[in-house]
């Protein structure tokens, strides 16, 4: 009966194979688990070592903290830096506005010298009214002073040398008496406000 038996269920030998070599299989992976675990822990040591390395020589590299004279010395430098600038924008706002009020008076200056010369005018002309001509007089004495308390001079023309930054001349003349480039007549008052030419005296010059 069992060889019967054996005949009808025949066991593979693939199968016998395997189950002969499985005791061996597991003898053989645990004798190569064991040295693993036995240099696991040097590795865990050097996995930890290994970020606070880089945490301190690599990127993550935390800069080290200043003492007390570094921070002083960096907050006075920024303060003289802010001072400077300060300065230097209120030196420049001080400049701006000189410069626009300078202009705004040489501008209204300007705008009352057609006046000046209209009462100059009247005053060349002869007249038996002595009221009007004390009156003119008056006007003209008004003017001058108003013009002198804001900072404007007449330029001086008659008799001086002839200057291209101050005088504009428009005619010429051979005079003997008269000195090279000589101003002999006045024809129009030049006026000046500091070192701003208002306007320019229209002259004759001779020689």
């Amino acid at each position: 009966m069992a060889e019967e038996m054996k005949k009808e269920n025949p066991v593979p030998e693939e199968e016998l194979d395997e189950t002969a070599g499985a005791p061996e299989q597991e003898t053989a992976g645990e004798a190569v688990e064991t040295p693993e675990t036995e240099e696991a822990p040097e590795a865990a040591e050097e996995e930890a070592s290994e970020p606070r390395a880089k945490g301190f020589f690599g990127k993550g590299k935390k800069e080290p903290k200043k003492d007390q004279g570094q921070l002083l010395a960096e907050a006075a430098d920024k303060y003289l830096r802010l001072a400077a600038e300060y300065d230097n924008y209120r030196k420049r706002t001080a400049k701006e506005k000189e410069n626009a009020w300078s202009e705004a008076k040489a501008q209204t200056v300007a705008a009352f010298l057609p006046v000046y010369d209209n009462l100059e005018r009247a005053l060349r002309q002869e007249t038996a009214d002595e009221a009007y001509k004390k009156g003119v007089e008056m006007t003209m004495k008004g003017l001058q002073d108003a013009l002198t308390n804001l900072g404007v001079e007449v330029i001086p023309a008659l008799g001086e040398t002839f200057d291209p930054n101050r005088h504009n001349a428009v005619m010429h003349c051979d005079d003997p008496e008269a000195g090279e480039n000589t101003i002999v007549e006045v024809f129009q008052q030049g006026f000046l406000c500091g070192e701003k030419v208002i306007r320019f005296s229209m002259v004759k010059v001779a020689n």
